[in-house]
């Protein structure tokens, strides 16, 4: 049985992000994504136990506040 294909929303995937999943979106170093958070310069992520997950409309919403600024 195939894997379920992804639902696109905004070009993001219909799933929580993880800080590898954001890295790739903007070609950057997973650790740089790491220091965004610590920072509070990036997009706000949430804990799932000891895991970090971001939600792709928090992404979408710092992405447009970036390219405004």
């Amino acid at each position: 049985m195939a894997p379920a294909a992804i639902t696109l929303r905004a070009g993001l995937p219909d799933r929580y992000l993880t800080p590898v999943d954001v890295s790739a979106l903007f070609s950057v170093p997973v650790e740089t994504v790491y220091a965004w958070r610590k920072k509070g310069t990036g997009p706000r992520a949430f804990r799932v136990g000891r895991h970090l997950r971001y939600d792709p409309a928090e992404v979408a919403a710092w992405t447009s506040q970036q390219q405004a600024a």
